[in-house]
């Protein structure tokens, strides 16, 4: 496998390597040793599956006293995902990684803890799986306007199916700093 920094170093693209053959394929989705060995020391303790619709758009999220490093993965379909540096005191802060990962490209986000996550459907459907280095608590998440002009996110959509929760998102600037000061509060460097 290669993984490989993106433009904020922290977030990582993730190839692994498929084998082909006559009968299909065969590829090593996650190796706890591996990812180690590349620089992701985040234990992951849960695990998501999500099934959505072409136009979905699901995001920005984060959760603020439990903050979580997700790996990210498309397993049918294809997505555009987005992270958004949240970290106080980064250099890259309000800056976003976007990737689009399909179930034929195989390509993983591993996205640390201190990063806004969301993601939009590119085709008719998309299944996405992603793990969790902690447990998801409702009450503690929150999320930002996905359109909001100062992170200037460029979505390939301009019309997404969106939760009544993330059309009522705020920008990053209506959050506040006491929202934020939870998961803000982490190392720039964090992997």
């Amino acid at each position: 496998m290669r993984c490989i920094p993106s433009i904020i170093p922290a977030v990582l693209v993730i190839e692994p390597d498929v084998h082909r053959d006559s009968r299909g394929i065969f590829v090593e989705t996650y190796h706890a040793e591996k990812y180690r060995a590349s620089g992701i020391t985040a234990v992951f303790v849960q695990d998501n599956h999500t099934r959505s619709l072409a136009r979905t758009l699901r995001g920005l999220h984060m959760q603020r006293r439990k903050p979580q490093a997700k790996l990210i993965r498309v397993i049918a379909g294809e997505i555009f995902d987005v992270a958004v540096d949240l970290r106080r005191g980064s250099s890259t802060f309000g800056r976003s990684v976007c990737v689009v990962l399909s179930a034929d490209n195989f390509k993983q986000c591993y996205i640390p803890v201190g990063f806004a996550h969301g993601f939009c459907v590119l085709t008719e459907e998309a299944e996405v799986e992603y793990k969790c280095s902690d447990v998801y608590d409702a009450t503690d998440e929150f999320g930002i306007a996905w359109n909001d002009p100062a992170l200037a996110i460029p979505w390939p959509i301009s019309d997404p199916l969106l939760s009544d929760r993330d059309r009522a998102n705020p920008t990053l600037a209506e959050l506040g700093d006491s929202l934020l000061r939870y998961s803000l509060d982490l190392p720039s460097t964090n992997l």
